[in-house]
């Protein structure tokens, strides 16, 4: 851990050579008068950028003219003017609105001073913190800090901290403080978990009189082994020859969680479950989630249902939406789903069997009106019994988990095409979509270019080839060893999926409308969306565009701080896992470079680390970002992304959550 020795050092304004971070944050930006207002994004040397709205080019910002901005804040810049530049650049001349106040990490006492150092690399420097606001913390205590004062002449924030988390390097802390350090919350009010409390476990006869009867038809539900909130169910009748009933059945949370209800301005507060390796923080209070809302088998449960009824080509003649009464009848795990699927014996072989050859063809269907078919791979892990790592491996998408998904996406489809097209032939209903816009141009041709290296040739003319190219280069990079960094280009290119009332589409599925339906335990625009329908269905007075809008940026904005969470998690486990293997080799890919050094991934775990240029000793390396790779100057020799190279694990830090990689002797074995 680093030591500080000194707290009111001041900072200098000259510009040097940038470093840019991988993603960019997406927040609105405006101009007020001469100046420029945005939200800043730090990078891991210290440099920022700022993007502007309206503008093709962010703004860069040196780590030295940062003003004490943290990751995230809004911020005013002043433009510099360096004709030479490539890239716009400027100063942050004043810190508009913070983005957060509190923050996670660890306190650091050298000698009688306290500091403590933030997890989030971010934030890029330490807070000092007077004993009398300590609250008598420990040294490598994990902490929750509040931002006192940063003036303007200090090297260091002024905090107090505020909470003792515990001591750093537990399981059990790091994961509580992944999600307090992306604003989360590990416990529920009280008020929250007495309404939850109150919720009657039986379905009374009443209740089950207005709504219509499914308890008596196949019904079940596939989930992962370990799920235990139920969202969805499936149900199957023949009607006639070649005419199905399938309904898509979804937890009726709208029915219990009432509006303005405690539950509900906690479910908004939180906008999303989040689904760590080890543990999950829900949406609601765990007695309905898991017990009164989860469909579980032999129960009888109130759902919001999408039914269709759909021929042998998977063409849909009727749909119909409303409340349904269901008692499924079997809880498959996506497993035991799939032995049936291949063959296997088993209660309701035959419907299972059906549904999957409906859904191969609405999916064939799907990836021929533009649907793109990538996805990054997902990181599972095998814990023992006190959460320790102790095996890594790839999460294999089967028929059983596309069945699910193809049912899902055409209850989801259904349901906004219904709002987005008949509803709004007398006027615009305001309603909230799932939308994703069209591919980043520059970023498109720059991947074209990169994939030329691999003798890939794609074109990029129009917004369906872009699909159809991206498809078939898929198919053809599969089991190939540079399909990871392609693939992982590829989605780099795409925007990003979020929530609004301004319907354009979502590019990825192919889909002139869709929204989400199907998910209401864990994804707060689930249960809007089930109100908007049921108002809408029943001709009662809807929120306004403006109140809708609000709901789906702030749950849009939740969905991504989840995200990150969820991958902090995995690098949390990741580097626990691979601690135990320091001084083993591995075959790794190049993933990506930096001017700080080179990130390999090992194909094997599905993990990441990072060679860092400083122990690239084989010869004086320099960074060619353009090109985005390393040259030696004495020998040329190149490294660059996609390039096969061996490895040696040299370090592991659980509290950075990183993982130190060097270059190993070629001719040293394998594992």
């Amino acid at each position: 851990m680093s030591k500080k020795k000194k707290i009111n050092k001041g900072a200098s304004t000259h510009s040097t050579k940038r470093n840019k971070k991988d993603t960019k944050k997406n927040h609105s930006t405006f101009l007020v008068g001469d100046e420029l207002v945005g939200v800043i994004d730090v990078a891991r040397s210290g440099d920022a950028f700022v993007i502007i709205e309206g503008k093709s080019k962010d703004f860069f910002i040196h780590r030295k003219n940062t003003n004490h901005a943290f990751d995230g804040d809004t911020v005013k810049i002043m433009r510099l003017h360096k004709p030479n530049s490539s890239r716009p650049e400027g100063i942050v001349k004043e810190v508009v609105k913070r983005c957060r106040t509190q923050f996670i990490g660890v306190v650091d006492r050298i000698n009688e001073h306290c500091f403590v150092i933030p997890d989030n690399t971010g934030i890029k420097a330490d807070f000092y913190i007077p004993e009398a606001r300590s609250l008598q913390a420990k040294h490598h205590d994990k902490v929750v800090v509040e931002l006192v004062e940063w003036r303007a002449k200090d090297k260091n924030p002024i905090g107090k901290i505020i909470e003792i988390l515990g001591n750093a390097g537990s399981n059990d802390i790091e994961m509580k403080s992944i999600l307090i350090e992306n604003g989360f919350f590990t416990s529920f009010p009280k008020a929250v978990l007495d309404e939850a409390d109150q919720l009657a476990l039986e379905i009374s006869d009443e209740e089950k009189k207005l709504r219509r009867d499914f308890s008596k038809t196949p019904t079940f539900t596939i989930d992962p082994a370990d799920a235990k909130d139920f969202d969805d169910a499936i149900s199957i009748r023949k009607l006639e020859e070649d005419l199905f009933e399938v309904g898509v059945h979804i937890a009726d949370v709208s029915h219990y969680v009432k509006e303005h209800s405690a539950m509900e301005k906690e479910a908004f507060k939180r906008a999303t479950s989040v689904y760590l390796v080890d543990r999950v923080a829900p949406m609601f209070p765990e007695r309905l989630s898991n017990i009164i809302c989860s469909l579980r088998p032999n129960e009888d449960k109130c759902c919001y249902a999408a039914v269709f009824k759909i021929n042998s080509k998977a063409v849909v003649k009727e749909t119909w939406f409303g409340r349904t009464v269901i008692h499924s009848k079997k809880r498959f795990t996506y497993e035991e789903a799939q032995e049936i699927l291949e063959g296997k014996d088993g209660v309701f072989k035959e419907e299972l069997m059906q549904l999957n050859q409906l859904a191969h063809i609405l999916r064939r269907e799907r990836f021929k009106n533009g649907s793109i078919g990538f996805e990054a791979p997902e990181t599972k892990f095998k814990l023992d019994d006190n959460g320790k790592p102790i095996g890594v491996y790839v999460k294999e998408r089967k028929d059983a988990h596309l069945l699910i998904e193809d049912f899902m996406l055409l209850a989801n489809k259904a349901v906004a095409t219904y709002i987005g097209k008949e509803r709004n032939k007398n006027g615009k209903v305001p309603f909230v979509y799932r939308i994703h816009d069209l591919p980043n141009e520059e970023k498109l041709i720059d991947f074209q270019l990169f994939a030329q290296k691999f003798g890939y040739k794609i074109q990029f003319d129009n917004p369906k080839q872009i699909a159809r190219e991206l498809n078939r280069l898929m198919q053809e990079i599969n089991g190939t060893p540079e399909q990871a960094v392609l693939q992982q280009l590829a989605i780099r290119c795409m925007a990003k999926a979020e929530y609004s009332t301004n319907n354009i589409g979502h590019y990825g599925l192919g889909f002139e409308f869709y929204t989400h339906f199907t998910s209401p335990i864990r994804r707060y625009p689930d249960v809007a969306v089930h109100r908007m329908l049921d108002k809408i269905l029943h001709d009662k007075k809807l929120p306004t565009q403006d109140e809708l809008e609000y709901q789906c940026k702030h749950s849009s904005e939740r969905e991504r701080a989840a995200a990150e969470a969820e991958r902090a998690s995995v690098k949390y486990k990741m580097a626990e896992f691979m601690q135990d293997r320091i001084g083993e080799h591995f075959k790794g890919v190049i993933s990506g470079v930096k001017n700080w050094g080179i990130y390999v991934e090992l194909p094997q775990y599905n993990c990441e680390g990072l060679i860092r240029i400083e122990t690239m000793r084989e010869d004086n390396f320099t960074y060619d970002e353009r090109k985005m790779r390393m040259i030696g100057k004495r020998t040329d020799k190149v490294y660059q992304l996609g390039d096969e190279i061996e490895v040696s694990l040299t370090a592991v830090d659980l509290e950075k959550k990183t993982i130190d990689f060097e270059l190993a002797h070629p001719q040293k074995n394998m594992l």
